[in-house]
């Protein structure tokens, strides 16, 4: 058990995870940008420490800090939370290296799966269906119109190391998709500090349904069903529901065998 864990990001998730520290009898570090110097999860921690100024790629995906922050405050751990470098496989890595505990995925797994195209790659090559798209990151607009024509309007752009809805824009035609790329380019930048994108084709009207995997690392997973997560805005979840309205149980073994099997494939 760890006596003090660092979270290395913000608001209402690090809040989630200093409650959960303080029930689990866990000292809690915020870390926070100077703009964040009075918000709540600051206050409500037991250490904060500032990492940065206001702009994130200068404070919460400065990793050096981060880093600098734990060997300052004595933590052992570093909880990501989500966005941020919460996919972040380099950081991840750093983390090991300095003799600190990244709670989630291994550095490797976080290569295969916070990756989206790696992750892609490696959906299709499990077995998975994926939906039409781009072979890999998409650099620039005149490779990303081409794209989009063969596929089809309407098409989604998607930042690489995305989550959390940040830097995926729509584009319905072509007149929309170079302010679309740009934009999903720029977000992704300042969200992420990565610009890289690729393409989908864009599914107007479908469900949106997770499936739970757990595995234990050494090639052993099991599904714990799914949820469905349709209801969003701007690409972001604002209503979960399990089990899932829309699935019947034999759509839910079959697809979350899939799942299961592929996630036991790569050790995850």
């Amino acid at each position: 058990m760890f006596e003090k864990i660092l979270i290395a990001n913000r608001g209402e998730i690090a809040l989630r995870v200093i409650r959960a520290c303080r029930e689990m009898g866990i000292k809690s570090v915020a870390v926070h940008s100077t703009a964040d110097a009075d918000a709540m999860h600051v206050r409500m921690a037991d250490e904060s420490i500032c990492i940065g100024p206001a702009p994130s790629s200068e404070s919460y995906l400065n990793k050096a800090a981060i880093i600098s922050a734990c060997e300052i405050t004595g933590a052992q751990a570093v909880h990501p939370g989500y966005g941020f470098l919460s996919e972040n496989a380099s950081f991840a890595q750093a983390l090991q290296d300095h003799g600190l505990t990244f709670i989630g995925p291994n550095a490797e797994h976080i290569r295969i799966m916070g990756d989206k195209i790696t992750a892609k790659v490696t959906a299709k090559d499990l077995g998975i269906p994926v939906v039409p798209g781009s072979d890999g990151g998409v650099a620039d607009f005149e490779t990303a119109i081409g794209v989009a024509e063969n596929i089809g309007f309407p098409v989604i752009i998607k930042a690489t190391a995305g989550g959390g809805g940040r830097g995926m824009k729509v584009a319905k035609n072509a007149a929309e998709l170079e302010v679309a790329f740009r934009t999903a380019r720029s977000e992704a930048k300042n969200a992420f500090g990565n610009d890289e994108v690729y393409i989908e084709k864009y599914l107007q009207k479908p469900r949106h349904i997770e499936i739970q995997v757990f595995g234990d690392g050494k090639g052993n997973a099991v599904h714990l069903g799914e949820r469905d997560c349709s209801l969003q805005r701007r690409h972001q979840k604002v209503f979960e529901e399990a089990p899932g309205p829309s699935i019947t149980p034999k759509m839910r073994a079959e697809i979350g065998k899939v799942c299961a099997d592929a996630v036991a494939k790569i050790n995850y």
